[in-house]
């Protein structure tokens, strides 16, 4: 059968969300245990009331439904946690699905007081990884349709414990996930500037005692430092709380200086869905957003039992 022009796009997408969701790939096992632990941090020493009500013997289907539009995510971990757990699970969609309301995303079959005890759990990942997924899919397409190319990126400005699941989100979504951890990236900031005395002394020990394999940023406010940084040889510069004219008289200056394309410019602090595209016409290459991740709004998701036998 002919592949339709429809179809080849909808794979070649497909193809390209997991090739970004893969650099994040870590072992099932690992997996495994991390969702676990959520689990085990819910249900404490027992979940009692389903010990109470629910007759031992007794299995059921449930239906995980969303109640509102949106891009989902965490259906890789839904399908994980059930299995982990001895319960069947079929996923209707895929981590990047757009989802109407009342679609369902995934099917639940086992024992009944099972299904209910990790019900909290599974809700509270996939509402959460699906509004980051959401909110993230929404900026990124807000550059697609200006025609710019500015990436979006998050922040480490996550919840504890969550870190990993909420930069997988923003990567479902379109988004870069920027540093994931603190030895992925050597990231100067106004309080190590502060401690190692200057901007140049800083960047000196960074490229002394700092693996060839590491990028450099530095996060500057003003122009002046902006260019110092570049010029002294950061991968990186990131223009903390700039203001759009700010950022454009910056690029400019890379411009001119024979800076811009060779070193990256990020913009981040005060950027908002409002006025994300001023910075981006800027021509910043990255705009990072802790909104993403640190004041997100959840997708509504519930769990619905719908057979029990």
């Amino acid at each position: 059968m002919k592949e339709t022009d429809a179809e080849g796009k909808r794979a070649r997408s497909i193809l390209s969300l997991n090739a970004r969701i893969e650099a994040m790939f870590v072992p099932r096992r690992i997996l495994e245990e991390k969702l676990t632990k959520l689990l085990a941090e819910d249900i404490g020493l027992g979940d009692v009331t389903s010990s109470a009500v629910i007759p031992s013997e007794c299995t059921a289907e449930a239906e995980v439904i969303a109640k509102a539009e949106g891009t989902v995510a965490g259906v890789e971990e839904a399908l994980v946690l059930a299995e982990v757990l001895g319960l069947q699970v079929d996923a209707e969609v895929d981590d990047g699905d757009e989802v109407q309301k009342g679609e369902v995303l995934v099917r639940l079959y086992g024992d009944a007081a099972t299904i209910l005890s990790v019900e909290r759990t599974l809700l509270n990942l996939m509402s959460r990884m699906s509004g980051i997924a959401t909110a993230t899919k929404r900026l990124t397409q807000k550059i697609k349709k200006a025609k710019l190319k500015t990436r979006i990126a998050a922040t480490r400005k996550s919840a504890p414990g969550l870190l990993y699941f909420d930069k997988k989100a923003v990567l479902v979504g379109g988004g870069d996930a920027h540093r994931l951890h603190l030895d992925d990236l050597i990231l100067i900031k106004d309080n190590h500037l502060a401690l190692a005395g200057s901007l140049q002394e800083a960047l000196k020990l960074a490229k002394l005692h700092a693996s060839f394999s590491k990028k450099i940023e530095v996060e500057v406010t003003n122009s002046v430092d902006a260019l110092k940084a570049a010029e002294l040889g950061a991968d990186i510069v990131m223009l903390d709380n700039f203001a759009p004219a700010q950022a454009k008289e910056t690029v400019a200056l890379f411009k001119k200086e024979g800076f811009y394309g060779e070193v990256l410019l990020e913009a981040s602090g005060g950027i908002s869905s409002e006025n994300l595209l001023e910075y981006a016409e800027a021509g910043v290459d990255l705009i990072s957003l802790g909104e993403l991740t640190h004041s997100v709004k959840a997708l509504d998701i519930s769990l619905e039992i719908v057979n029990a036998a």
